[in-house]
């Protein structure tokens, strides 16, 4: 039976990580990861092709987008702007967002599903448990689906899957566990790569979801909060 083929957009966080082993199941899979010029770019560059080792995946596409470091504006590109401690519980939207970088690489993702024949593109984009991010939210999917049927060929049908926007960061790490995803290959530290600083957002949320969980987190950490 040939399956259809996906574009996923893997960064090498465990969000991604999970979307692939879910994408994994039903389709032939295509990964794609962006290079921006973030602090931690080696190590998500490593993570991305351990993963697409780990699930055989030959066809990758790696792109570099040097212009939203030199546009800068988040503590991810932006050498002057430190990287914060974690602050779970503030509802604003924190320095770390990178301005409208899903919308770049979604773009190309795009681009190239048309080329390659895939019909779907699977992205690792949460919600609920996340940083508040504006392009991580379910009506931006919606609209930017729309935007796909516009802006591509007639008999082009492109849709953008987001298997996990409604999980918990623990749903995640439970999902993952289930579909023997390599969380142990994948890397969210925003600040280090060598070992995870464990007080960054992104350090914070997924101890927090392997906590809840009841599993270890398999990469190394500088620090561990305590959770009581």
């Amino acid at each position: 039976m040939i399956r259809e083929l996906a574009v996923v957009l893997v960064s090498g966080g465990m969000d991604s990580c999970v979307t692939a082993a879910i994408a994994n199941l039903e389709y032939d899979t295509a990964f794609l990861h962006l290079n921006y010029g973030q602090k931690t770019e080696k190590r998500e560059f490593k993570a991305f092709h351990d993963v697409a080792e780990y699930y055989g995946v030959t066809r990758r596409l790696v792109v570099n987008m040097e212009h939203l470091k030199q546009i800068g504006g988040s503590s991810l590109t932006d050498e002057h702007i430190e990287v914060s401690k974690a602050d779970l519980a503030c509802r604003e939207i924190p320095a770390s967002y990178v301005p409208f970088r899903n919308t770049n690489i979604i773009s190309i993702a795009v681009s190239w599903a048309e080329v390659i024949g895939a019909t779907k593109i699977f992205i690792g984009a949460v919600e609920e448990d996340s940083s508040h991010y504006p392009d991580c939210r379910k009506e931006y999917y919606t609209a930017f689906n729309r935007l796909i049927e516009l802006g591509t060929k007639p008999e082009t049908h492109i849709e953008i899957i987001t298997p996990v926007i409604d999980m918990k960061k623990s749903e995640i790490v439970r999902k993952g566990v289930e579909l023997c995803a390599p969380f142990h290959l994948t890397w969210s530290c925003y600040k280090n790569e060598e070992k995870a600083c464990g007080c960054c957002d992104s350090c914070a949320l997924r101890l927090r979801g392997f906590y809840l969980a009841g599993v270890d987190d398999p990469i190394p950490y500088e620090t561990k909060p305590v959770y009581t």
